[in-house]
């Protein structure tokens, strides 16, 4: 039997620990391995909550800063146990939960200061626990994102971490543009301040760009065992120069996944989507679910700030209880530059989707939560246009009614690592209007599976986007047979994660 272990800052087996796709991947692939027969540890901080009903396992003493902190290991209760899975969070009073999804800090005026200083304490405390045999024998350590590469640099530089060595570690990027950049020195949030006492080589570990910064990302690609990108084709795009808007590839970092692949260190693995025992919500409730999601968040404090909007909508929704809309084009996203910049810059394309959409009886459903400037786009956008329902918070029942009920999905991603949104979607029957990049390549086929867009500059790209839009109306209204044979394909697809986790084992974990 293999002993994994699992680190990272989202598991979205448990309950409020998910942000984003990765608590998706985190969830999903320890429980194919557990199938295998092979055992999983996955460990991820407390945020300050998510300790308060687990059990104590240990405390891990551990050096800072120059003094002794004490962080606490508690096992904890997934959402649905499986066998040889064990849950795990770590608590300790700086590791706090931060404004977006309970989890990341978003610190406008020094980027990553706080999250680097917990996930400092955090990966420090799971190396301690590692070398006190809190997880049993680990054969494989699987690392997600630059929150958790810091184990790396102990692997690497920490005299008291070198057991370490001695076990293989695989390092998954879900989303290279975020990269944790951070000052060597000078700084309370700085790599000299919290590790005084390790010797540590500056070349090894810069950002390209900003040299007196460590750059986490860069870490990850550089020291793991192995580098995987979760779809084949994002893997292809990384390898090359951004050229933002136009084409987002290795964002600085390029080089490095060059070197990764030369060494035989670099794999693109599709992500896989579960079919199993999925939360079916009942057909018809998509307006009622929303309703109900609007009044729970009017009783909470940090949402009392949005209660004209939140009413807004609500009316709105009240009006399609009665008189329901015959064509739902719908997004779920976190409200980025990622996700939506196409709409950003070109507000003008937007609106005349949605004046299409007034042609045939259709509205355009948005839920998320994100960047300021964005929700303030998509509210501004949501009192102008009546077919505009804007969503501003997070439902599982209603995300669940939206990929249920919509007709048509839409993912204008600037660019996209895999993506599970459409996956999701495809899943329920509900075709997508993805631009063609990254992992969205990997999953939806023009007038295959769905609809795609591309162009090789920008004006091309949003010129094309509207248009591939009107060819989506066009089938749905004028050629039902071929909408259907489309929805039927969508629905057909299968991206499992068994096949994934099969070519893990292969390339990954080379088991």
């Amino acid at each position: 039997m293999n002993n994994f272990l699992f680190v990272a800052a989202e598991n979205d087996a448990l309950a409020n620990c998910k942000a984003g796709g990765m608590g998706d991947v985190v969830r999903d692939v320890p429980r194919q391995i557990s199938e295998r027969g092979d055992k999983v540890h996955v460990v991820v901080p407390s945020y300050g909550r998510l300790h308060q009903d687990g059990l104590f396992k240990t405390n891990l003493n551990i050096e800072l800063r120059g003094l002794n902190y004490t962080a606490e290991l508690y096992e904890v209760k997934p959402k649905k146990e499986f066998s040889n899975i064990v849950h795990y969070v770590l608590h300790h009073p700086e590791i706090e939960a931060g404004d977006i999804a309970h989890i990341y800090h978003n610190d406008p005026e020094e980027p990553f200061y706080t999250d680097a200083i917990k996930y400092f304490i955090f990966c420090t405390a799971v190396a301690e626990a590692v070398k006190k045999g809190s997880f049993g024998k680990v054969d494989i350590i699987h690392l997600h994102d630059w929150h958790v590469s810091l184990l790396l640099f102990l692997r690497e530089y920490h005299k008291d971490y070198k057991n370490l060595k001695d076990i293989q570690f695989a390092y998954s990027i879900h989303n290279l543009a975020i990269q944790g950049i951070r000052p060597f020195d000078d700084n309370y949030s700085s790599l000299r301040n919290w590790f005084p006492n390790v010797t540590f080589d500056y070349k090894a570990l810069m950002d390209y760009r900003y040299q007196d910064c460590i750059n986490l990302m860069a870490v990850g690609i550089r020291f793991a065992d192995v580098v995987h990108t979760v779809s084949p084709s994002y893997k292809e795009d990384v390898m090359l120069p951004s050229s933002p808007p136009e084409f987002i590839g290795g964002e600085g970092l390029e080089k490095d996944l060059q070197k990764a692949d030369e060494e035989g260190r670099l794999v693109g693995i599709l992500n896989g989507c579960n079919y199993k025992n999925i939360n079916q919500e009942e057909k018809g409730f998509i307006y009622r679910n929303t309703v109900k999601a609007i009044f729970r968040w009017l009783q909470e404090e940090s949402k009392k700030y949005k209660a004209d909007f939140l009413a807004h909508t609500g009316e709105k929704i009240m009006e399609f209880v009665d008189n329901r809309p015959k064509f739902i084009v719908s997004s779920v996203a976190r409200l980025t530059e990622q996700k939506f910049y196409f709409f950003k810059r070109s507000p003008e394309a937007f609106v005349e989707i949605l004046k299409k959409l007034e042609e045939v009886d259709g509205i355009f459903m948005l839920l998320g939560t994100g960047a300021p400037e964005y929700e303030e786009l998509f509210r501004d956008l949501s009192y102008k246009h009546r077919n505009f329902v804007f969503t501003n918070g997070q439902s599982e029942n209603l995300i669940d009614s939206i990929y249920l009920e919509s007709d048509l999905y839409f993912m204008p991603s600037l660019f996209e690592p895999c993506g599970i949104s459409q996956m999701l979607a495809m899943r329920n029957g509900n075709p997508c209007l993805a631009h063609h990049t990254g992992g969205l390549k990997d999953t939806v086929s023009h007038m295959k599976t769905g609809f795609s867009f591309d162009g090789s500059t920008y004006e091309e790209k949003i010129k094309n986007m509207t248009e591939t839009f009107d060819l989506a109306l066009d089938v749905f209204k004028n050629d039902k047979p071929t909408w259907n044979k489309i929805q039927t394909a969508a629905k057909k697809k299968r991206f499992t994660w068994k096949k994934s986790v099969d070519d893990y084992y292969k390339f990954l974990y080379n088991l």
